[in-house]
């Protein structure tokens, strides 16, 4: 790596020759844009490692990018070509603060860029201090294109990733390959992303190696996605957009396909080809040049090739750079709730067992049922995981209003110039886990499309009824619970009887069941993430009193439980654990002879321990 010290110096005369080079050049750019006038202040600033490596002419351009960076307090980049026709291409990062080489690197190794040589600069004015981080850059590839040809869309990316709003991931060497642009190669990650939901036996590695082997057949891919969904009033007929657009495409995308070599890459593309075939709607035209960008997909699920059963009628996917989210409907009209998962690796697998619990529960209320759901996915600096949440649940509600229709005026309203199935006006949401206290963000969202159902499109906030303020679904169950206790000769609501479950005290189905009877002896409670323990719980009423403070306190978790009211031997766990201890009471009760076990087969046991009742969200099991 190249590193010039600070002890290296000029000759006095090319010293003055470099400076005199520089405001000269800047006197007679002045002429064409005199916003440049006040480079001439900085003549002087430069230090000899700098004027050592870099021509006068490149001295302004960093002027300007520092002094936008300083404007901006972000960092920006920047790309020169080689100054003799043996040296290469540099990139120029430009910031406030020093970075190092590993945060640089990954970026770099993502895009198919190979570092020859590094070097740093510092400059100090106007009471400020820059950094210039500049790398001697080649492709890593031989079927790259050109760099003269990629600096928009690799400066664009790059910048994009520096701002936090672009994924840094293996498929950013696309751009390098094929001068796609950063977003398009958003929508493949997209596609990827959803792909690796259904449960295929892929990777994300084996789809990059799909897509970065063949990469002519990724641009087909994403050409034959913009074709489809792009808005164009010569191609408003369905009909046209087939035979001129359309076609074509797809004729060069299977024989594109057809060159693939490798058997495995071949499935992965066909897999891809086909979900791109089967999306009906998309927002990506639409939000492409906002500033809350995203992608969302609208998927008929009948015509995804080898999709788990049961097949939803129809589902939309949502993908950002903090948040994915899934929506899975029985039919046409359906109800059901949203979720925040805490299961980034499948949630759409949770999300289709909650829709097919919620088709039967809704077997006298509505034709059918739908579940949505949604993760939230770490950000550096990221603290308040609630308000993470609310931003993640905005952007999904968005997504669903963006690819549903709207009534006005007795008329359907198509949300998107290219829709590829029916009129699909019905959308409702309704609270979940994680989500009770959302209802009136998603009615204000509403509000801002004008959607027809106005408050009724998500149940349970201030102007409708509160699930949990109502606890409906837990005092339905509860009466089962009751029913079967009362066969066996006891009166749950006047008798002590222990109870193990699942779920969390600010839920509105767990919550409100836990606090149906003071008579409940909770032993243990597993949470997304935490596990409880209170091995002999008290007789009196501290533990219910606790309990319900917790369940009125919004987005409480067990580990706010008062530990002063657990009985000896007990105690509140992260699911994350690897070892937790086992103290005499909990092997007594579980019969366990380790000193110590770990979260997941803890878990396992508890599922199986000596009580009365398990508790698991609105199924009870005596």
């Amino acid at each position: 790596m190249l590193e010039p010290s600070n002890a290296d110096q000029l000759p006095v005369a090319e010293e003055n020759n470099w400076q005199r080079s520089f405001i000269k050049l800047t006197r007679k750019l002045i002429g064409k844009k005199p916003e440049l006038s006040s480079c001439l202040d900085y003549a002087g600033i430069f230090p000899t490692d700098y004027r050592m490596l870099v021509p006068p002419r490149h001295a302004i351009k960093d002027i300007i990018f520092l002094k936008q960076v300083f404007n901006s307090s972000q960092q920006a980049v920047d790309i020169r070509p080689p100054l003799t026709p043996t040296s290469s291409y540099r990139l120029n990062f430009y910031s406030l603060q020093l970075h190092y080489l590993d945060e640089y690197m990954p970026v770099l190794e993502n895009l198919g860029l190979r570092v020859i040589d590094q070097v740093q600069f510092c400059l100090n004015f106007d009471g400020h201090t820059g950094y210039i981080k500049s790398f001697s850059i080649q492709a890593a590839s031989d079927q790259a294109t050109a760099f003269y040809k990629l600096k928009k869309n690799l400066l664009a990316a790059i910048q994009t990733i520096l701002d936090g709003k672009l994924e840094n991931d293996g498929l950013n060497a696309l751009i390098v390959l094929t001068d796609m642009d950063w977003q398009a190669i958003d929508v493949l990650r997209a596609y990827r992303n959803y792909f690796l939901q259904l449960g295929r036996a892929n990777t994300e590695a084996s789809i990059h190696k799909a897509l970065l082997n063949n990469p002519q057949t990724a641009l087909c891919l994403f050409n034959y996605f913009e074709a489809r969904f792009r808005p164009d009033p010569k191609w408003q007929d369905a009909t046209l957009r087939e035979e001129q657009a359309l076609f074509p495409l797809r004729l060069e995308l299977l024989q594109s396909i057809e060159a693939v070599i490798d058997v495995n890459d071949d499935r992965i593309l066909r897999a891809l080809f086909n979900l791109i075939d089967a999306t009906v709607r998309s927002n990506f035209h639409s939000r492409k040049t906002q500033q809350n960008y995203f992608i969302a997909i609208k998927v008929d699920s009948l015509g995804v090739i080898d999709m788990p059963l049961p097949r939803p009628f129809k589902e939309i996917y949502v993908h950002a750079m903090h948040m994915e989210g899934i929506h899975l409907r029985g039919g046409k009209v359906s109800r059901g709730g949203i979720r925040w998962s805490d299961r980034p690796d499948d949630f759409r697998t949770e999300i289709l067992d909650l829709m097919q619990t919620q088709i039967s529960k809704n077997a006298l209320i509505v034709p059918t049922g739908a579940k949505g759901g949604f993760i939230v996915k770490n950000q550096p600096g990221q603290t308040d995981l609630r308000a993470a949440a609310k931003t993640a649940y905005i952007t999904l509600i968005e997504g669903l209003l963006d690819l549903t229709d709207n009534f006005q005026d007795n008329e359907i309203i198509c949300s998107q110039a290219m829709a590829y199935d029916d009129a699909d006006p019905y959308l409702v949401v309704a609270a979940d886990k994680g989500t009770a206290q959302f209802s009136d963000i998603a009615n204000s969202v509403s509000a801002t499309y004008q959607f027809w159902l106005g408050d009724g499109f998500a149940s349970g906030g201030s102007q409708g009824y509160n699930h949990k303020a109502l606890g409906i679904t837990a005092r339905g169950a509860w009466e089962c619970v009751k029913r079967h206790f009362r066969e066996t000769g006891k009166d749950i609501q006047a008798e002590a009887f222990t109870v193990v479950g699942v779920g969390s005290m600010d839920g509105d189905v767990f919550g409100n069941g836990m606090l149906l009877s003071p008579f409940i002896r909770l032993r243990a409670a597993i949470s997304g993430q935490h596990i409880f323990i209170d091995p002999n719980p008290p007789a009196d009423d501290s533990a219910f009193n606790e309990r319900k403070r917790l369940f009125v306190s919004p987005g409480s978790s067990w580990d706010d439980y008062d530990r002063n009211l657990i009985s000896s031997g007990g105690g509140v766990y992260p699911r994350s654990a690897k070892e937790i201890p086992l103290s005499a009471e909990l092997k007594n009760w579980l019969g366990l002879r380790f000193k110590s076990i770990d979260a997941d087969t803890l878990i396992k046991v508890l599922l199986t321990a000596p009580a009365d009742l398990l508790a698991w969200r609105h199924r009870y099991l005596c």
